[in-house]
């Protein structure tokens, strides 16, 4: 049987506990020597490098309406310190040194996050969908991946089947985040927008792209181990000249999820580990 942490044992605890993880988290930051990205430009950047949008409402996610309602508000109030960010050479983008002030003037909502593996309505839930947008945004960038953290179970089948697996980037303040650093001579500025149904994103430069970026999953199997279902897919990058047509194939990463939905029946489910 799993261990419970202290916290779980000692609900009163869990605040004292959150109060220390956030305040050596930002501490830790302030010393480790990276400069951060902080400055804006209304003006957007001439080169648009990617862009892309997302269904911000999941009609099927078997919870209240309310949360995914609330969820919107929560990406609104979010986005607002990401939007026309710019990234310059040398600087490192963190997700949470610019949002974690966002709710300071109006407070978020109780949106779907997963606690202590099970999906409930909590403060501020609903974030990820804008570490989702930004980390895919970023793949298809020059921008070096710092830090990213997949979700440890996906509860949701996606909403847009032609995107590869694997590319999520879950956040938790004091505990994980979203960083990139610019290893370039180009700056690049992000862009985040909304309408009725949908958030977008683009990510713009001031340099002409020289670099085409394709994301593409490799080797996607799924096994049964101790009654749940685990995904496994390798992420891999073709990056492709522009000019010469050149192209190289990269591994990025292997991405490894538990499935929390139930999948068609026509997926081969293997037995073992992945």
């Amino acid at each position: 049987m799993k261990r419970k942490r202290i916290t779980q044992l000692f609900p009163a605890l869990l605040p004292i506990r959150e109060w220390q993880k956030k305040k050596c988290f930002y501490l830790k930051m302030k010393f480790d020597g990276n400069v951060y990205a902080f400055e804006t430009k209304e003006e957007k950047m001439p080169y648009e490098v990617f862009s892309s949008s997302s269904v911000m409402i999941n009609k099927d996610s078997g919870f209240d309406i309310k949360y995914q309602i609330n969820k919107v508000y929560n990406l609104k109030i979010a986005s607002r310190p990401v939007n026309n960010i710019v990234i310059k050479p040398g600087e490192t983008f963190s997700f949470w040194k610019l949002v974690k002030d966002a709710d300071k003037h109006e407070r978020y909502k109780d949106g779907l996050n997963l606690v202590d593996g099970k999906i409930t309505g909590s403060y501020g839930g609903g974030l990820c969908q804008l570490s989702n947008m930004l980390f895919w945004l970023f793949l298809h960038t020059p921008l070096t991946i710092v830090e990213r953290h997949s979700h440890s179970t996906e509860y949701f089948p996606p909403n847009n089947e032609s995107e590869p697996y694997g590319v999520d980037a879950t956040i938790a303040e004091g505990w994980l985040d979203l960083k990139v650093r610019n290893d370039t001579n180009a700056s690049f500025q992000i862009s985040i927008s909304f309408d009725d149904e949908c958030m977008f994103g683009k990510i713009y430069s001031d340099f002409k792209p020289e670099y085409k970026y394709d994301i593409f999953n490799k080797g996607l199997s799924y096994y049964k181990r101790k009654g749940k279902i685990y995904q496994s897919t390798f992420v891999c990058l073709n990056k492709t000249n522009i000019k010469t047509k050149e192209n190289e194939e990269v591994l990025l990463y292997k991405n490894v999820c538990e499935i929390g939905y139930a999948l068609s029946n026509n997926i081969l489910i293997k037995e073992g580990w992945v």
